[in-house]
């Protein structure tokens, strides 16, 4: 059982070192369960600077979220530009490349929901 926990607890270690090393965000891990089965659910602040931009990424599962701050371009591969602001939320199919670009003299703040495969790392760059 020991040796589980530990391999879970590094898993989610390097999940979160692989999302917060990512350029242009910062994430601040709120909350993290196992559920559903085989997945990882975890609660999460992105901040990007104002001028900014997350950089094109992916996740292992969907993304969804709600705009706390500031006002963003929410650009997903396949889908038309958004323009979201403060009390505006979003969705993120599984695996699909997207980037949010801040807008403005303001830094953009989301309150980011993520069920993700626990195996994987919970974000990777996209080209």
């Amino acid at each position: 059982m020991l040796k589980k926990t530990l391999l879970a607890l590094s898993f989610v270690g390097l999940a979160f070192a692989a999302f917060a090393q990512q350029p242009g965000i910062k994430r601040t891990p709120l909350q993290k369960f196992e559920f559903p089965d085989g997945y990882n659910t975890i609660t999460a602040i992105a901040e990007v600077p104002a001028g900014g931009s997350a950089g094109r990424h992916t996740h292992p599962g969907i993304e969804t979220g709600y705009v706390l701050e500031g006002e963003l371009s929410l650009l997903i591969d396949g889908q038309p530009d958004k323009t979201l602001k403060a009390g505006d939320s979003y969705q993120i199919p599984a695996g699909v490349v997207h980037d949010a670009k801040a807008h403005g003299d303001k830094a953009m703040k989301v309150l980011g929901v993520y069920v993700v495969d626990k195996t994987k790392p919970l974000a990777s760059p996209a080209p």
